[in-house]
């Protein structure tokens, strides 16, 4: 979604008016009492987990992102029926 690459119709001002999100911002974003993902790991845990897990989620995310290779964990999701 933020490669520009190659895009067109996507003037310059639209790129840089795109709101950049700071780890603390994600964070705070996140919805409470969801179900967590593959990896068990409950939106309230990661909130309430301080600022050396959040240092190092960002970590992570950077290193994806210059890899621009998600993890084969991440692609997988649950699916409960209902």
């Amino acid at each position: 979604m933020f490669n520009v690459h190659g895009v067109s119709g996507v003037s310059q001002a639209e790129i840089h008016t795109t709101e950049t999100l700071v780890p603390e911002k994600a964070i705070e974003k996140l919805k409470r009492y969801k179900s967590p993902g593959i990896d068990q790991i409950p939106a309230e845990l990661i909130k309430v987990a301080g600022k050396t897990v959040h240092t190092e989620i960002h970590k992570l995310i950077n290193l994806i992102w210059n890899e621009e290779e998600l993890p084969e964990e991440w692609k997988k999701s649950i699916t409960a029926p209902i």
